[in-house]
């Protein structure tokens, strides 16, 4: 298990585990790039210049762009609020398309079990809509391990705003120097380090579409403590004994 030498001091054992839902516990494969499509020709309905935003920026980076373009404009807050509003709605509605095809990360429930068992506490962080959270969880049987979720559709920051982390922790009652955050996407880490926790990397299924881009050199230098090629092995470095799945 690497570990980085500088950073923030952790205290042992850990109280609480964050994680990401989509790619780290369940597998989706929604379609980024309609997505941030979306995202773009809203923005350019409601007055953003064509070619000023990037199908290849993460949706987040897409909408801080979009915003900082009405402000420059002086667009009125009436024009802002119909743009973010209705590409929150256009979002969800993908999202949802991609529900019948989620099927749960291998070992997750095995993992999940463990943990519950060990007695931590255990919560999600996720940029996807609280429907689709919730959906995805009930479907792939996992809900019942989550007391705790935070999605892109609660009041306040999102990911990979540290304020949403720290919000999360503080609902779960967790020290941020006894928490953890896992996740497999750069986002994931970027919130956890703004927020001084620890971050876990769970290495991208081979089916997702990051899975060629999201190695471990990346994590590493972006701030990761630890990495895992799959949820058994995330589960070695949290020391829980998995029972074998049948």
């Amino acid at each position: 298990m690497p570990v980085r030498e500088s950073g923030p001091r952790f205290l042992e054992p850990l109280l609480g585990i964050v994680f990401d839902l989509d790619g780290t516990l369940v597998l989706s494969n929604h379609d980024f790039g309609r997505i941030r499509a979306e995202v773009i020709r809203v923005a350019q309905k409601y007055g953003i210049v064509p070619g000023h935003l990037s199908v290849h920026d993460p949706v987040h980076r897409i909408v801080e762009a979009a915003r900082e373009e009405f402000r420059a404009n002086g667009a009125p807050d009436g024009t802002v609020y119909r743009f973010e509003a209705e590409y929150r709605h256009r979002i969800d509605a993908i999202e949802l398309e991609a529900l019948p095809r989620t099927v749960v990360r291998p070992g997750a429930a095995e993992l999940l079990g463990a943990l519950t068992t060990r007695g931590f506490r255990l919560g999600v962080l996720t940029r996807a809509s609280e429907t689709f959270a919730r959906k995805a969880l009930v479907r792939t049987q996992l809900d019942g391990f989550f007391p705790y979720l935070r999605s892109r559709s609660a009041p306040g920051p999102t990911k990979p705003s540290p304020e949403a982390l720290l919000l999360l922790l503080h609902e779960m009652g967790v020290p941020l120097d006894r928490a953890l955050y896992v996740g497999d996407h750069l986002i994931d880490v970027e919130c956890a380090t703004r927020a001084r926790v620890r971050f876990y990397a769970l290495l991208p299924d081979p089916s997702e579409a990051t899975a060629s881009t999201m190695t471990e050199e990346r994590f590493l230098a972006a701030g990761a403590s630890a990495i895992a090629h799959d949820l058994s092995e995330l589960a070695r470095h949290l020391a829980v004994a998995v029972p074998r799945a049948a």
